[in-house]
C-alpha cells in the first residue's frame, strides 16, 4: 500500500520537477566531496592575511607619517644580507612588513617560487625575518590554495576537475532552488521552508539543515562560484566579460617587451626602479600598498612592472604600469585590468573586482565573515544531503508480524480477542 502511495505522488511530479530533482540528486553525489574540499579550503583561506597576522605579529608595522623605503633601498637591504643574489619583487601594504623575495641572478623567480624571502621594516630597512624558499616548498596557506585549486594534484589535471565540479555546483544550487520551493505557502510549509525544528530528530534536523541554510546562502554561494568560474573557465569568462559590457570581447594583457637598442644607454637597474617609482608615486601620493617587480638585465625584453593599491587590503581600484627598463617610458595596455579604475565601465569594473567579490573582501572584513559562513555552510551541504538520500534509500522499515506469530502471542497471553482472520 505505502508503495503504491509514494508511486501516486511521484507521478504528481511534472517531468521538469522530476529531471530537476533527479540531477540535483546525482549531480551532488558526483560532486560532493569535490565541493567539500574546495569550499573548507576556501573558508580556511579567507582569513589567511589576518591568520598570519595573528600567528607572526612581529611583521604587523605601525603606520608612520613618512616615505617608506624606495625600491633602490630594498634592492641594497637585500643585497647586503645575500651579495650573490639579486632582487626580484616586493610587494607591500600599510600596516605589514616588506615581502622582499631575491633569486640568483639570470634565474628569474614567480611569486612563491624559489630564492628567499625577506620581511623588511618599510621605513628603517630592517630585515624582521628571512627564509629561503626552495623549489617545490610550500607554507601552510599555499598548501590550502593548492587544494582549493587543484585538489593537491598536478594543475593541468586538478585545475580542470575543480573548474567542472565549480559549474557542476552552480547547477546544483539552481535545481536545489526549484525542489525547495514549496507547492502551497502556508503556515506549514513556511515554517518547513524557513525554519530549523532542532527539537525533532536526527534526520528531521538533518533535512532542515539541508534545506534552510542551503536556501539562505544559495545567493552568495551562487555569487562565489560564479566569480571562482571566471578564474578558471576561459569560455565563461569571456562570455561574462561580454554580457556585461554589452558586447566587447576580453582582450589579452599584452607581453610588453623593453627596446634593446637603448640598453647602452639605460640607467642602472636600481636608478631606473626609483625614477619610475617617484613617477608613479607623483601620481599615487596616497597609495596604502605596492607591488613591483625588479628588471633583469640578462634578459633584453624584460619591463619593469609596478602596481600601486588605494587602499590597503583591496586590489580591485588599483592602478598597473609597465615600464621599458631602458628608456624608462611607460608602455600602453588596453586589457581591463590595466585601465584606472574610476575611469573603468561597468563591466570592466566587476572584472576588476572579481577577487575580491570571490573572498567578500569587498565588503572589508564583515564580507570576509559572510563569505567564511557561506563556504561553510557550501561545505555542510553535500554531507548532509548524502545523509537525506541514504537515509531514504537504505531506511529501515518494520516488518508487521505474522498473522501466525500474532496468535501465538495471543495464546501466550491468555486473553480471547475476536478479530478477522485471527480465530480465537
Amino acid at each position: 500500500m505505502t508503495t503504491e502511495k509514494n508511486a501516486k505522488k511521484k507521478q504528481k511530479d511534472t517531468l521538469f520537477k522530476r529531471i530537476n530533482n533527479w540531477l540535483h540528486l546525482w549531480l551532488g553525489l558526483g560532486s560532493g566531496i569535490i565541493v567539500l574540499i574546495v569550499c573548507l579550503t576556501g573558508c580556511i583561506w579567507v582569513f589567511n592575511e589576518e591568520i598570519t597576522g595573528l600567528l607572526e605579529p612581529k611583521m604587523n608595522i605601525p603606520y608612520q607619517n613618512k616615505p617608506v623605503l624606495t625600491p633602490g633601498q630594498l634592492a641594497e637591504v637585500g643585497q647586503k644580507a645575500y651579495p650573490d643574489m639579486v632582487p626580484s619583487y616586493a610587494s607591500y601594504q600599510q600596516g605589514k612588513a616588506v615581502f622582499l623575495n631575491l633569486r640568483k641572478p639570470g634565474k628569474m623567480v614567480r611569486k612563491g617560487g624559489a630564492g628567499v624571502l625577506l620581511r623588511v621594516d618599510p621605513y628603517n630597512g630592517k630585515i624582521i625575518s628571512s627564509k629561503v624558499n626552495k623549489k617545490g616548498e610550500t607554507d601552510f596557506f599555499r598548501f590550502i590554495l593548492n587544494g582549493h585549486r587543484a585538489l593537491w594534484l598536478p594543475y593541468d589535471i586538478g585545475r580542470p576537475i575543480v573548474d567542472y565540479a565549480t559549474l557542476t555546483f552552480t547547477i546544483i544550487l539552481i535545481t536545489g532552488l526549484i525542489w525547495w520551493y514549496p507547492k502551497k505557502w502556508n503556515k506549514s510549509t513556511v515554517d518547513k521552508s524557513f525554519k530549523i525544528k532542532w527539537g525533532a530528530s536526527f534526520k528531521r534536523v538533518n533535512l532542515d539543515l539541508h534545506n534552510v541554510l542551503g536556501f539562505y546562502a544559495m545567493l552568495f554561494l551562487l555569487t562565489i562560484a560564479l566569480t571562482g568560474m571566471v578564474f578558471g573557465l576561459r569560455w565563461f569568462s569571456d562570455g561574462l566579460y561580454w554580457v556585461t559590457t554589452a558586447g566587447e570581447t576580453t582582450k589579452e594583457a599584452r607581453r610588453l617587451t623593453s627596446d634593446s637598442t637603448f640598453a647602452a644607454k639605460a640607467e642602472a637597474p636600481k636608478a631606473a626602479m626609483d625614477i619610475v617609482w617617484n613617477k608613479v608615486l607623483a601620481e599615487n601620493p596616497k597609495s596604502q600598498g605596492f607591488y613591483y617587480s625588479y628588471p633583469d638585465r640578462s634578459t633584453a625584453a624584460s619591463t619593469i612592472y609596478i602596481s600601486v593599491y588605494p587602499t590597503a587590503g583591496q586590489f580591485y581600484n588599483s592602478r598597473s604600469y609597465t615600464f621599458d627598463q631602458y628608456t624608462l617610458n611607460a608602455l600602453g595596455r588596453d586589457d581591463a585590468y590595466s585601465i584606472p579604475y574610476d575611469k573603468a565601465g561597468f563591466g570592466q569594473k566587476l572584472r576588476k573586482m572579481n577577487y575580491e567579490i570571490h573572498i567578500g573582501a569587498i565588503l572589508g572584513f564583515p564580507g570576509k565573515v559572510l563569505a567564511f559562513c557561506v563556504t561553510l555552510i557550501g561545505a555542510s551541504l553535500p554531507i548532509t544531503g548524502f545523509l537525506v538520500w541514504y537515509g531514504r534509500k537504505f531506511k529501515k522499515t518494520k516488518k508487521k508480524p505474522s498473522r501466525i506469530a500474532s496468535r501465538s502471542k495471543i495464546e501466550k497471553s491468555g486473553t480471547i480477542v475476536i478479530d478477522k482472520g485471527i480465530p480465537a
